[in-house]
């Protein structure tokens, strides 16, 4: 839409284009019909006042008079004039024109005395050709006029005004799904924030994202990834009123906002829950996204703030929406949660808790506690290097606490480094005594951290730097690791074995594995979760479930350790089912290095 100073300018543009090309014809015009007038002003009265009565009865006489006559109108003739000798009684005696070129005599004219007035001399105009020239260069000047402007619009006006609705587009919409962006939701919602003060009316800012939307863009390419956020797009509109506003943040963040929810908040909230399940209903059908996957299912998680009049920032209001689809997320995805104070309260402890997480990690504060794995017979084969954060002068932080906000932050990839790192380095010192020679270190790899492009040549250079055998090095990881671009991660495993390093897969029996995809990966051991470890004598189920994972694992050639084994009946099991390796309190809790020497 043009604005008033816009459509003002383009009109001046073509009003002077247009007044350009007539202003010729309209001079031509008015100066020439004010020339006509003029002339016949002055050929009707002045020719005849100089004429006067010099007509008389000799011919000789008339002759010289009427010669006489002729120079003077010539001088002043015109040729759209006529001339005429007009006697007493109005009967033509001659004329000079156009069919008379000089002085034609009616023979039947009366010849009267000498000195008497005879007649007089009259001129007419014709003005028919001047106007219809004029008409002609006018109406000439109005197609050059009207011929200047569309060649105006055309070739100036419109490129220009395309180019101002693309830079307006690119300025503020999303130009895969054309919803409005972050800049234009962001002039929105300051103005909805100034209505809500003024009005008292409640709105609300609805944030959400896909689930797993990154393993859509990794096994099906961004193709897919971007055909899938069109759809979204086009659902979440269609599930909200014409005055709301939907808009892309980035990636697959969409964030909605919503005006007039009315002055009571309990009603507000219910209307604004109701769209929340609307979207949320919307978003859960099945999406073809492609000619091969016609029925793609993806869910969204929501997170909802309310709002009305208070006096609290943008930036704020974003937060406390990202906060409430942070819970959505630690809700188990696929659902809606609403912000309030104690959601505040959370993430305002977990930015402290980030901050003191990185200065920790400076000031040394990250320690490696390592628990013993034992054989069948009791024998000391290896340990486990778990992770302890222990503040100076302060109480332990649980590694449920930290870890996760380590994954979230980034952090865990220069955690990730410093326990590998530490890890071959106490390896490097084992290989020393011969009572540890033969052992190994078990180090958690987190999917950020094997994700990350370098990671190979990380692991070559720690075992460069600190001498460490690479048989001795054993790297966990969990199924949300290796089941993610498989391809990508059986390459990047078989290049980590070639160095020699082991690999276990942690927490096995918990997520979706596929026995297609563990039968191709190169593994050297699998590990029994805990969970069902815990119930093994005494739930049937979880028994069934640790002799089928024992089985398998054998058919395939790969190695079986349980962890968590904390009593001898839990020993007893499991060395009956075939499981030959163990791991849990019964052997012993995890202990720093220092303390070590008891296990030997």
């Amino acid at each position: 839409m043009l604005s008033v100073s816009e459509g003002l300018v383009r009109n001046l543009a073509r009003a002077s284009v247009l007044g350009g090309a007539l202003a010729p014809a309209l001079i031509y015009a008015l100066v020439g019909f004010s020339g006509l007038q003029q002339l016949v002003t002055d050929d009707a009265r002045v020719q005849a006042r100089r004429a006067g009565s010099a007509v008389a009865a000799n011919p000789e006489v008339w002759r010289y008079a009427t010669d006489r006559l002729v120079d003077q109108i010539e001088e002043v003739r015109h040729v759209a004039t006529h001339t005429h000798l007009i006697d007493t009684d109005g009967k033509l005696l001659a004329q000079v024109g156009e069919e008379c070129t000089g002085i034609c005599v009616d023979s039947g004219a009366p010849l009267m005395d000498f000195g008497k007035i005879v007649g007089e001399v009259r001129v007419s105009a014709d003005l028919v050709p001047v106007l219809a020239r004029s008409a002609g260069i006018g109406a000439m000047g109005l197609a050059i006029g009207f011929l200047l402007i569309r060649l105006l619009d055309r070739h100036v006006l419109l490129p220009l005004e395309r180019i101002r609705v693309t830079n307006v587009e690119l300025a503020f919409y999303d130009p895969l799904t054309r919803l409005p962006n972050r800049r234009l939701l962001m002039d929105r919602l300051g103005h909805a924030l100034v209505g809500s003060r003024r009005s008292r009316v409640f709105g609300a800012l609805m944030m959400l994202d896909l689930d797993n939307f990154k393993a859509l863009n990794d096994t099906q390419g961004h193709d897919a990834g971007d055909q899938l956020l069109i759809e979204v797009a086009k659902r979440i509109s269609a599930s909200v009123r014409q005055e709301d506003t939907v808009s892309r943040m980035g990636g697959d963040e969409f964030v909605v906002m919503l005006e007039g929810m009315g002055t009571v908040e309990a009603t507000a909230a219910k209307q604004v829950e109701a769209i929340a399940e609307k979207i949320h209903r919307a978003l859960n059908q099945p999406y073809a996204i492609s000619a091969k996957e016609k029925s793609h299912h993806s869910t969204p998680s929501i997170g909802v703030t309310i709002f009305q009049g208070q006096d609290i920032s943008i930036d704020v209001l974003l937060k406390q929406a990202d906060v409430a689809l942070y819970q959505a997320k630690g809700a188990g995805r696929n659902t809606i949660r609403f912000f309030n104070p104690q959601m505040q309260a959370a993430i305002d402890s977990r930015s402290t808790m980030e901050a003191a997480l990185r200065n920790g990690l400076k000031q040394g504060e990250m320690q490696l506690y390592y628990q013993p794995q034992t054989g069948r017979d009791g024998e000391l084969t290896g340990a486990e290097a778990l992770l302890r954060w222990i503040p100076d002068g302060k109480t332990p932080v649980s590694p449920a606490e930290f870890i996760p906000l380590a994954e979230d932050t980034g952090l865990i990839v220069p955690i990730g480094l410093w326990v590998m790192q530490t890890a071959c380095a106490q390896l490097s010192a084992w290989a020393k005594d011969p009572r540890t020679n033969q052992l190994q270190i078990a180090i958690n790899v987190s999917a950020r951290q094997f994700r990350q492009p370098d990671f190979v040549q990380q692991v070559y250079a720690t075992l460069r730097d600190t001498a460490a055998n690479p048989a001795s090095l054993k790297l966990e990881l969990t199924e949300s690791v290796v089941l993610e671009n498989v391809e990508k991660v059986i390459q990047r495993m078989q290049q980590i074995r070639e160095l020699g390093v082991t690999f276990s897969l942690d927490d096995f029996g918990t997520g979706f594995s596929s026995l297609s995809y563990l039968k191709r990966l190169p593994l050297d051991q699998v590990k029994i979760d805990k969970s069902f470890v815990d119930e093994v004598t005494s739930d049937r189920n979880d028994a069934a479930i640790v002799r089928a994972i024992i089985a398998m694992s054998q058919a395939l050639g790969m190695q079986v350790i349980a962890e968590g084994v904390e009593t001898e009946a839990q020993l007893d099991f499991l060395k009956n089912c075939g499981c030959a390796n163990f791991q849990g309190y019964h052997f012993g809790r995890p202990t720093p290095i220092k303390e070590w020497e008891r296990f030997l």
